[in-house]
């Protein structure tokens, strides 16, 4: 099932788990900045809620 990756099979490997590590932290980034970004949309209709009142 795995395929035979010969001398360079490290590089391959490592060029892989990079990339994992990339796309997971990106990810990771997205999530947290999407939250903060409605965090801060709530407070901000919030705010506008109240000054229509």
């Amino acid at each position: 099932m795995i395929p035979d990756l010969g001398n360079y099979a490290a590089e391959v490997m490592a060029a892989y788990g990079l990339s994992i590590l990339l796309l997971v932290g990106i990810v990771a980034v997205s999530l947290r900045r999407g939250r903060k970004v409605r965090t801060q949309l709530a407070d901000v209709e919030t705010r506008r809620d109240r000054a229509n009142v």
